[in-house]
């Protein structure tokens, strides 16, 4: 609606993942590198922790796409709050691409998940299973059947990475969890961006969508910052909000009065 009034090829504040706008603050590069790191060195398990809105999805889309063909499958698992028989149902579905009914006993799947991770192994290959949202993982008898995908080794070597990510609540969970926590080769940590990082990415973003000019007064930066306390689903939010709102009211550049209008309303509750 508002891309040909500031002369953008595209909207630049779009929710979900698109690698094309990812920017490579700090933050992000050193969570990317450690994942990285445990995958393509097989090491048997990795954790990405971070707030909501933190970039945790993208993360992992970001590491999935830099992976060669010999790390498959890759499996992201977006909802395990299940119990451990369907949890693990659900993954011998998609690791070897078969039909698993949701009551299949535990032991069968895991028997499954077995024997196809060691015929992924002899092929040269390495599995790869993420579990988004593992801070809805309940109960142990859950965390003892995710432990167990890290035994699967051949030549003393797992045949599967296991990366936990999930909200900083996961953390005292795994410390619960010992015998699961010591599995966890590298912890990937990440923390909202800098008010630098924060004006940064937004004009990345600008320039990516074909932005040939600056679009937001300097000053606006550090309100931006004040606002969205540096989350970047936070700032995708507010930005793409400023932009339509200083078309629709003709503005020349989105200054900190609109910035802090547009999040005055957005924080407002609507009577019922």
């Amino acid at each position: 609606m508002y891309e040909s009034y500031w002369h953008l090829r595209e909207k630049p504040f779009e929710p979900g993942v698109d690698g094309g706008f990812y920017y490579p603050s700090e933050t992000h590069q050193a969570a990317i590198l450690k994942l990285r790191y445990a995958i393509e060195n097989r090491r048997a398990g990795a954790l990405l922790a971070g707030g909501s809105g933190l970039g945790k999805t993208l993360v992992v889309a970001m590491i999935r796409s830099m992976l060669g063909e010999k790390f498959q499958p890759f499996v992201h698992l977006c909802f395990p709050q299940m119990p451990p028989d369907q949890l693990m149902a659900y993954l011998a579905l998609w690791l070897t691409g078969g039909n698993e009914d949701s009551d299949t006993p535990l032991w069968r799947s895991v028997d499954r998940i077995e024997r196809f991770l060691a015929k992924n192994a002899d092929a040269g290959r390495h599995a790869v299973v993420v579990v988004d949202e593992a801070h809805l993982l309940e109960g142990q008898e859950t965390f003892e059947a995710i432990r167990l995908l890290s035994n699967f080794e051949t030549g003393g070597r797992p045949n599967l990475t296991l990366v936990l990510s999930g909200r900083p609540g996961l953390l005292p969970m795994l410390d619960r969890n010992p015998a699961l926590e010591e599995r966890m080769a590298v912890k990937g940590m990440l923390r909202p961006l800098t008010e630098t990082e924060t004006a940064q990415y937004v004009e990345h973003r600008l320039v990516q969508a074909g932005a040939e000019g600056p679009l937001f007064d300097v000053e606006a930066f550090e309100a931006l910052q004040q606002l969205t306390q540096g989350v970047p689903r936070r700032i995708n939010r507010l930005c793409d909000l400023a932009l339509l709102v200083g078309y629709a009211e003709q503005q020349e550049t989105v200054g900190v009065s609109l910035l802090e209008s547009i999040s005055e309303e957005l924080a407002t509750v609507a009577p019922e």
